[in-house]
């Protein structure tokens, strides 16, 4: 199931609501509490930011450092989006304490090992953690209000994805925050389910999945990337290794190319070779595997 994440006054004042604090931390990167938890905007690569997150830190915001932080809640474009995540949060937990879930104890049998505890959204739905992972368990009368396309025989819908079919099914035991989270999910991992439920087309750039097969069409004759090196004979350039497609598995053809780096930035799905500027190559490889 999705788990909560994900200009600044630089007092360190409140945002004027309540339980949300913003600072600035040690180190000068914004910093802001929600409840238990602290938000950090930190710098990633050149010009970009991510956002994380530490548990439990009761020191005060001025005092904590990158030490402290941990995880990865997504990219963050500037301090504006940084508030506007903090603020989505505070009112998810805000939301969340609202439904009431009960936390119960649970030695169930899970498809993922024995149930360490449980959260029990309603009657029948029961959201489960393991050792390893974790889900939801819909009991027979639940499961069978879950669209045909999308219901899982047993009831069990594992944490990772499926935790959006219960959300959808039941969006009244979820926050804003929580929806939201599973219509994307939904609409990324099963847009074929998503477009006939709700008599809709996903265009471009709203499905993950919708868009992977939409270039995979596109590029089945391309030379499409599957392994990268940089090249330890060819300064300045990467090594690839490219099939058909971007086809995996024995038997398919490969083939070996000299894309210059400042090239080489690999789209959402794969990089695709252009021959008539990537050379063919034959020559000594920084691939141990090509024995040369």
């Amino acid at each position: 199931m999705i788990r909560s994440q994900s200009s600044h006054p630089r007092s360190g004042g409140t945002s004027g609501q309540s339980g949300v604090r913003f600072g600035i931390s040690a180190e000068g990167f914004p910093v802001a509490r929600v409840d238990d938890t602290v938000f950090a905007m930190l710098p990633g690569r050149v010009g970009q930011y991510f956002l994380a997150t530490c548990w439990c830190a009761r020191r005060p915001l001025a005092e904590l450092t990158r030490n402290d932080f941990y995880g990865h809640g997504g990219q963050l474009a500037d301090e504006p989006e940084f508030r506007a995540k903090v603020l989505e949060q505070a009112e998810h937990q805000r939301e969340k304490r609202a439904l009431g879930r009960r936390e119960i104890r649970s030695r169930a049998h899970t498809p993922w090992g024995p149930s360490q505890g449980a959260s029990v959204f309603a009657e029948g739905i029961v959201c489960h953690s393991t050792a390893g992972h974790g889900g939801f368990h819909l009991s027979a009368d639940r499961n069978a209000s879950v669209h045909s396309r999308l219901r899982k025989m047993d009831g069990w819908y594992e944490e990772d994805a499926e935790w959006a079919i219960v959300a959808i099914t039941f969006p009244h035991l979820f926050t804003g925050f929580e929806r939201r989270c599973a219509e994307q999910t939904l609409k990324d991992s099963w847009p074929d389910a998503w477009e006939a439920i709700f008599g809709t087309v996903l265009q471009p750039g709203e499905s993950r999945e919708k868009d992977r097969w939409a270039f995979e069409a596109r590029h089945a004759g391309d030379w499409v990337v599957v392994s990268a090196i940089r090249s330890e004979h060819h300064d300045g350039f990467v090594e690839v290794i490219a099939t058909l497609g971007g086809g995996r598995g024995e038997g398919l053809e490969r083939q070996r190319f000299l894309v210059p780096a400042g090239e080489y930035d690999v789209s959402r799905f794969g990089f695709v070779v252009d021959p008539a500027r990537h050379a063919s190559y034959d020559g000594p490889s920084s691939f141990v595997a090509w024995g040369r």
